[in-house]
């Protein structure tokens, strides 16, 4: 921790926090206290009221009792949004960067002055700004052009360049690979040296022990517990977020029964191309859970989103049990038999107007009733079933998903692409941006559909994810580079997937 951090000097406090919506109990009374020049994590299964608590700390609503403060003076008033910026800026897992304008343009975004904007000015004192973050890019260029990484990180400056000293990142590693990783925290530790404060949030405990000075729990919405990073073990750290003992239990493949040689091929591969992959071929036995690791440029991703029709090959072959699938059509994906957890819950899992029911039906709706057009009564068991059967924290089937945390979303896109019995079951990144228990309940869904004979794909970059294959299939470059049996380990899979492997 650097002087500032210790000297004292509060760089945000909420205090008696309450907010309520209905009768929903969102923050109970909690607090939070963040000193200035530190790295605070705020940790707490999805629901606990990290969320609530960020967009009261931004400004964007009000609590019902509580106070808020920076710097030792209160918060601004609601209205007064350039003051809230001023003091708090807030780096969201969902980009808030608008990907049609410029990079320039969203550096000054609504600063671009009340008369006639310098276009040449705009454009030098952006490459200014991202200068010492090292973001080598064109700022005239539009910001769909840039890596995610490279998002976070305009983000961060253009924060920096209103004057905010107090920055709040949430789930900032949940898209990036391991060297973005290390990157990204390299920058915050230069920040944080420099006096700029951060509070963390997380669903990956080992970031926090490796860049955060102090952890705050909540859970159920309340404060649990804040104390220094260096004297809670990881295992006291998440019985206070899950309040059991026991910490993270993950399903093994060890404990099912192996696969053999003689199980029926469920999903073919061959010499399957196409963005960023190439010559991929691959056998999934029924049965058989297989793990797709990488890096973020490796093209796992896209052999996933092809096997779902997500992406069209270039060429290659796609089959289901023998029988040749349509290439670039999650149609006849869903036709032959093939289910999916998509990458982004919120674009492509999700219709967030929705209720929970209408989600978990939606790739069934023709077998529910004619037309299309399904009896209240029977998309209401839907609904009822998914909830029973994936433990999604809900208040009935009618509850709009967009209600829900991120974990119980996460489980509704579970129950909709295993709502067709699928025989092949897509997952990428299943567990990203849930909670310690959410994480357990989905890996054991995976364990459950792969002793019930479908074939299981899990592409993540989480290895407590891949412990519940039967092979990890590592690839390097668009090209399959290693393959692992059950037994791998740590350091040989992430020399494998960094390309360091003998």
């Amino acid at each position: 921790m650097n002087e500032a951090a210790a000297g004292g000097t509060l760089a945000a406090a909420a205090r008696n926090i309450t907010k309520r919506y209905g009768k929903t109990v969102a923050l109970n009374d909690v607090g939070i206290e963040i000193r200035d020049g530190e790295s605070h994590a705020l940790v707490g299964r999805n629901g606990a009221g990290k969320s609530t608590l960020v967009s009261i700390l931004t400004g964007l609503q009000a609590p019902d009792s509580g106070e808020v403060a920076f710097f030792g003076r209160p918060a601004p008033a609601l209205s007064d949004r350039e003051g809230w910026r001023r003091n708090v800026a807030c780096v969201y897992q969902r980009s808030t960067i608008m990907p049609a304008l410029s990079v320039a343009e969203n550096l000054f975004i609504n600063r671009q002055g009340k008369t006639v904007i310098s276009w040449p000015k705009m454009r030098r004192q952006s490459a200014e700004l991202l200068e010492p973050f090292g973001v080598d890019v064109d700022v005239t260029k539009p910001a769909s052009e840039l890596t995610v990484e490279q998002r976070q990180l305009v983000e961060i400056a253009r924060a920096l360049s209103v004057g905010a000293k107090f920055i709040i990142l949430d789930e900032p590693t949940a898209q990036l690979d391991g060297p973005a990783i290390e990157r990204l925290f390299e920058r915050l530790r230069a920040l944080q040296d420099t006096g700029i404060t951060f509070m963390f949030i997380s669903h990956h405990l080992e970031e926090i022990y490796e860049v955060c000075q102090t952890v705050t729990v909540f859970r159920d919405a309340r404060h649990i517990l804040t104390a220094p990073v260096n004297e809670l073990g990881r295992a006291e750290l998440v019985d206070a977020m899950t309040g059991e003992p026991g910490g993270l239990s993950v399903p093994s493949a060890a404990d099912r029964p192996n696969v053999g040689q003689k199980a029926t091929v469920a999903l073919t591969l061959r010499d399957l191309s196409g963005d960023s992959f190439t010559g991929v071929s691959l056998e999934a036995r029924k049965g058989e859970v297989i793990g797709l690791a990488g890096s973020a440029s490796s093209g796992k991703h896209q052999v996933a989103e092809t096997i779902y029709g997500l992406r069209k090959p270039t060429s290659g072959v796609i089959e289901v049990d023998g029988r040749k699938v349509k290439p670039g059509s999650v149609v006849d994906a869903l036709r032959h038999g093939i289910g999916c957890v998509p990458r982004d819950r919120h674009h492509q899992g999700l219709v967030l107007g929705l209720s929970i029911a209408e989600n978990a039906a939606l790739t069934v709706m023709g077998k529910l009733g004619p037309a299309g057009l399904v009896p209240p009564r029977q998309l209401a068991s839907v609904g009822g079933s998914a909830i029973a059967s994936y433990d999604i924290v809900a208040s009935g089937a009618e509850q709009p998903v967009s209600d829900l945390s991120g974990g119980n979303q996460q489980k509704v896109v579970m129950a909709r692409a295993l709502a067709g019995d699928p025989k092949v079951l897509v997952l990428i990144n299943p567990t990203a941006g849930v909670d310690v228990k959410s994480k357990e309940s989905l890996l054991g869904v995976v364990d459950r559909v792969a002793r019930t004979g479908a074939a299981v794909i899990v592409v993540s970059d989480e290895l407590d994810d891949l412990k519940v294959c039967d092979r990890v299939v590592v690839m390097f470059h668009g090209e399959v580079a290693h393959e692992f049996g059950r037994d791998w380990t740590e350091s040989a899979l992430v020399a494998a997937i960094e390309g360091v492997a003998e």
